[in-house]
């Protein structure tokens, strides 16, 4: 998710969060599976180690190759409490959501309810999409590989300035979509490929008025129980448990992070949302691009069509998935999704080439900017160079 710009109100801010009821408690403690031996597993935890002694708040980590499952956690789940991240925590996984939403409606498209190619207005009437530029000449396909060249709604200062009044806000799309409306397009559709929280929005309405079932439910129903995620959780549609890791993110960048794990960007409207674990995430993405028991090949393979390749930003769009990793050698890419939220930051990757499955959680917000946002970027590069060191 792209957080451009925060606005900075720290008397309110404060007042606020005070005056909200916190849907995330403080942290409760829990205990993790024991981790099986692996001959990298002092390398995995001294990576971790020293990107929390860096300043990141805390990481969970799962990481599976050929020799087995290795996990770990370093950091704190909960700062102020003093409880220690452990991998059991539940934290965002906040874009890899996208994953998720993008894998059932290939399953709906197999199953009849509508067709990549189905125009957005098919399913969605005039006035929902009045005043959003693009929305009524785009497809599915071009909303899920991000050629839509549809506005994103994370851009707009004013659903920020929104969030910061409401914190625990529980949006319903309509509320949402007003902070596109009346903004331009940000190309004609199918000529350029740009990001857009904004498509995930309107396909998860248009697979709730294709089915007649909210999406929320369909997750559940035919991917979350099916796999036995039992660690994961749709939010605001599901409860969340007291094992949830807090959030964090330097508002202000001065240096000073502040607990944000109530403040609401929008969840349970396709494109965030999701709760889970490293346990749960390896599962998912091992159903779906190692086992392949999610989807048919044929489905499977229209969401691995990339449209292009950004080596500029590392990653490449599919249908819904990222190819990602492109700075790295020419085979090392990973598909997945990365997820970035306001106080979360996550990843989930298969690298095919290599048999290796990559999860981890980071609770703390890196999309905008900080000085932590680099140590970040810097751990993503060392995790991979340590998974990948023979």
């Amino acid at each position: 998710m792209k957080l451009r710009s925060i606005i900075s109100i720290v008397g309110l801010l404060l007042l606020i969060m005070a005056c909200e009821k916190a849907e995330i408690v403080p942290s409760a403690t829990c205990t993790p599976a024991p981790s099986s031996m692996h001959s990298k597993a002092v390398l995995f935890q001294s990576v971790i180690d020293e990107y929390t002694e860096r300043g990141l708040p805390g990481i969970s980590l799962l990481i599976r190759d050929q020799e087995g499952e290795w996990s770990g956690a370093a950091g704190m789940a909960d700062l102020q409490e003093g409880i220690a991240l452990e991998t059991c925590h539940v934290s965002k996984v906040a874009s890899v959501t996208k994953l998720f939403v993008g894998v059932l409606v290939m399953q709906l498209v197999e199953d009849g309810f509508f067709t990549l190619d189905d125009p957005v207005a098919k399913w969605l009437s005039d006035k929902t999409l009045k005043n959003i530029a693009n929305a009524d000449q785009v497809t599915i396909r071009q909303l899920l590989n991000h050629t839509s060249g549809i506005y994103d709604l994370i851009d707009d200062d004013a659903f920020y300035l929104a969030i910061l009044n409401h914190p625990s806000k529980k949006w319903t799309p309509d509320e949402l979509l007003k902070y596109v409306r009346g903004d331009d397009a940000v190309f004609p559709p199918g000529t350029d490929v740009e990001y857009s929280n904004t498509n995930f929005l309107l396909t998860a309405m248009i697979i709730d008025a294709a089915t007649g079932e909210s999406h929320a439910d369909l997750l559940r129903k035919r991917i979350l129980d099916p796999l036995k995620l039992s660690d994961t959780y749709y939010h605001w549609h599901e409860g969340l448990p007291s094992n949830v890791a807090q959030g964090y993110f330097d508002l202000y960048n001065n240096g000073t992070i502040l607990e944000m794990s109530n403040f609401n960007t929008g969840s349970g409207n396709g494109y965030g949302g999701l709760y889970s674990t490293v346990y749960d995430m390896r599962i998912f993405i091992e159903a779906l691009l190692r086992d392949q028991t999610l989807l048919p090949a044929n489905r499977l393979q229209e969401m691995l069509e990339i449209t292009s390749e950004d080596l500029s930003s590392g990653e490449a769009y599919g249908v819904t998935i990222r190819k990602d990793f492109l700075e790295r050698p020419t085979d090392e890419f990973g598909l997945g999704h990365r997820g970035r939220d306001l106080a979360y930051s996550a990843d989930l990757f298969y690298f095919p080439n290599y048999d290796v499955t990559l999860a981890y959680m980071v609770n703390y917000g890196t999309d905008a900017k900080s000085e932590l946002r680099d140590v970040f970027f810097d751990f993503r590069n060392a995790i991979v160079d340590a998974m990948m060191k023979e």
